[in-house]
């Protein structure tokens, strides 16, 4: 068991300083204003990006999962600059049955982005299909109209602390990302015109932006569930965002605890096999069962994309800051498994 505990930052009024680059760190709450406007974006060899780079080289996606008692909703938008892409999906463990619908679509035709983790609104949209997230200081209201999905959620963010940081990326870019999962959800959900019970549920949400690698991977592994009578979450990350930091947090009870780096063993040949899901200091010891797959290939000129997500079971332990081990017995939650040149 590791008593690793890193050193937060007062988290900035504006992420972009008066040197006209980002604040790093790991900030102990959501930095409010951007203000992308001040941030002197050069080239890699120190002479200052042309328009078309500051524009096309910045990225923003945002993520909502909510876990019900049978059922997993997924829910994402993201903007890649020459295209967006987005999806929605419920999985029903009960009856091993997934509905899922997902867009990509050029450049900015049917979406706009949020600037900020804190305020803004982001929407896709085309056809019959709408997905739109709205974020404030107090929550996030995700809703969502397709054929078969129907929902209007509240999802309180104020209730506890976020994962929330600001990394060097590559030579010349960064990403902020703001993670925060076991958070209580209302309103309502449904499926196939039926009503879903959202006592049980909780939610996790991901905003991340900025300038990030042309060619990058990641995998991750997320939780959103009870465990001992309290709200527990986790985010587990390895490929992005390790440039003297880490991603990787807990919450128990509210409650956020960061982790060590992680670490992932599995077969990419092999959708049915097992994950090892664990950290570097021994705090999250995990086997991820996968049982249903969300994916799509892309490979077209600028953009290539290999993308799995899988729903399944965590069985395993983690340990507290104050020594308690927490143990999970097939608990739901999200992998995956990502590859994007963009």
């Amino acid at each position: 068991m590791s008593r690793y505990q890193p050193l937060l930052t007062k988290a900035p009024a504006q992420l972009i300083q008066a040197n006209g680059q980002p604040a790093f760190g790991l900030f102990d709450a959501s930095v409010v204003d951007f203000n992308l406007q001040d941030f002197i974006y050069q080239n890699l060899m120190d002479n200052k990006a042309s328009a078309l780079a500051r524009y096309f080289h910045y990225k923003q996606f945002q993520f909502i999962c909510v876990t019900g008692s049978d059922w997993l909703l997924a829910v994402a938008i993201a903007d890649i600059r020459y295209a967006n892409s987005g999806f929605a999906y419920l999985y029903r463990f009960d009856m091993n049955l997934a509905v899922s619908k997902g867009l990509l679509l050029p450049g900015a035709l049917g979406c706009r982005m949020s600037d900020s983790p804190s305020t803004g609104e982001a929407k896709q949209q085309f056809g019959a299909y709408q997905v739109t997230i709205k974020t404030s200081l107090t929550d996030w209201q995700l809703n969502i109209n397709t054929k078969e999905l129907k929902a209007s959620l509240a999802i309180e963010k104020a209730s506890q602390m976020p994962m929330a940081l600001c990394a060097p990326t590559g030579y010349n870019g960064f990403t902020y990302t703001e993670k925060s999962n076991g958070l209580k959800v209302t309103g309502s959900l449904e499926f196939q015109s039926k009503a879903l019970d959202l006592a049980q549920a909780l939610a996790g949400y991901d905003f991340s932006a900025g300038f990030m690698r042309r060619h990058t991977s990641w995998r991750w592994a997320s939780v959103n569930t009870m465990l001992e009578g309290k709200a527990f979450g986790l985010n587990m990350a390895a490929g992005v965002n390790e440039t003297g930091l880490c991603e990787n947090a807990l919450w128990f009870g509210g409650h956020i605890q960061h982790l060590s780096p992680a670490t992932f063993v599995f077969d990419r040949k092999d959708h049915t096999k097992a994950w090892q899901v664990g950290s570097l200091c021994g705090e999250v010891q995990l086997e991820f069962t996968p049982l249903y797959c969300r994916q799509e290939k892309v490979n077209i000129a600028l953009l290539a994309s290999n993308f799995r997500q899988y729903v399944g079971f965590y069985s395993g332990f983690v340990w507290l800051q104050d020594g308690t081990r927490l143990e999970l017995n097939t608990v739901k939650g999200l992998a995956e498994d990502h590859y994007a040149k963009w």
